[in-house]
């Protein structure tokens, strides 16, 4: 592939544009688990000097949690887009300014003034993606774009379902199946969705992360899941296919941030400069399969990922897609108290 041809052409000149890079130092990132490429990893070092560590969590309310109660050691994290208020608002971050590094110029235009970071002057672009539904059409041959196989499933799903715990994604895509939207402080609403997800339940067989293998062997049926999870799945089972629920669903960006409270800062910008770059960037998306906002980028991925279903949405469910801003504190209250309820 070409990102792998000109290793250390690259490093001389990244290191010499930077500025940042310190030989023998070390980095630690916080992540979502089995989304971060070994070989990012391995070329970050080589042409830096900056050794990687990376600790895993599951979901955003986990991560966040963790570094609120300090003590953590970790310099970054990859919260997604309806966190990173949030985590400012928290003051865990630093104001790392990424709009005025050197590589900026190469995010999508889309990306460089956002809802969640006006300006980009917290976070740079991970990955980016949708919810919707993973389903083995082997088991399931009907109409995959509708979230109406989570909460009112058919007989063929029944007990084959898996839920990612993930409240914000549930709540959105439960609201927006009942005809309201994500973050509303409709009391009615918000109890109707409460009886959908509580008479659903029963005919789902978990609430995971990490069932990729589990859907491609055929231990599940369907999931409530991301697409480059699915198209992972995909990869090793052709029958797993990703639906778009027609009824809405939310689209999301995981994007790295500088804490607050981090001991590598320089480092840590380094790496934020570096995974603005095309070619690393790529390596990002080859790995777990979600776009990035790289500009440039698709040219260094593999190529099945230019027409894959899973990652160009279609044109008839665009419209359909929604990125989720945090909800109020009342409205977030409620979504736990349902969230609570629902996991006994």
């Amino acid at each position: 592939m070409k990102w792998k041809l000109t290793a250390i052409a690259t490093g001389l000149a990244f290191a010499l544009s930077s500025g940042m890079a310190q030989a023998g130092s070390e980095l630690n990132l916080f992540n979502w688990g089995n989304y971060t490429n070994p070989e990012l990893l391995e070329k970050f070092e080589k042409e830096t000097g900056i050794k990687i560590v990376v600790t895993d969590y599951d979901d955003n309310d986990s991560a966040l949690a963790k570094v609120k109660v300090g003590g953590h050691g970790f310099d970054m994290a990859v919260p997604s887009s309806n966190y990173v208020p949030i985590w400012i608002q928290e003051g865990l971050l630093l104001e790392a300014r990424p709009d005025q590094m050197s590589n900026f110029k190469n995010l999508e235009a889309r990306w460089q003034d956002v809802d969640w970071d006006p300006g980009r002057r917290y976070s740079v672009p991970w990955q980016w993606g949708s919810v919707g539904m993973m389903v083995d059409t082997a088991v399931y041959n009907g109409d995959i774009n509708t979230s109406s196989l989570i909460f009112d499933p058919p007989p063929e799903l029944v007990g084959k379902i898996n839920v990612a715990p993930e409240m914000g994604d549930v709540m959105g895509m439960v609201l927006r199946y009942i005809g309201s939207k994500p973050c509303t402080n409709d009391k009615a609403m918000l109890e109707k969705a409460r009886d959908v997800l509580l008479a659903a339940k029963p005919k789902w067989r978990s609430m995971e992360y990490g069932v990729i293998e589990k859907i491609a062997a055929g231990d599940l049926a369907a999931s409530l899941y991301w697409n480059g999870a699915s198209f992972r799945a995909r990869l090793q089972n052709p029958d797993i296919h990703y639906g778009y629920p027609r009824e809405g669903y939310s689209l999301w960006m995981d994007s790295v941030v500088i804490l607050k409270d981090a001991k590598n800062v320089e480092n840590a910008k380094t790496f934020m400069n570096f995974i603005m770059e095309p070619e690393n960037a790529a390596l990002i998306s080859a790995f777990a399969r979600y776009a990035n906002g790289v500009e440039g980028s698709v040219q260094y991925m593999p190529e099945d990922m230019a027409t894959a279903p899973e990652v160009v949405i279609p044109a008839e469910f665009v419209d359909a897609g929604h990125f989720v801003p945090p909800c109020p504190p009342d409205v977030q209250k409620i979504y736990t108290a349902i969230w609570t309820e629902l996991q006994k």
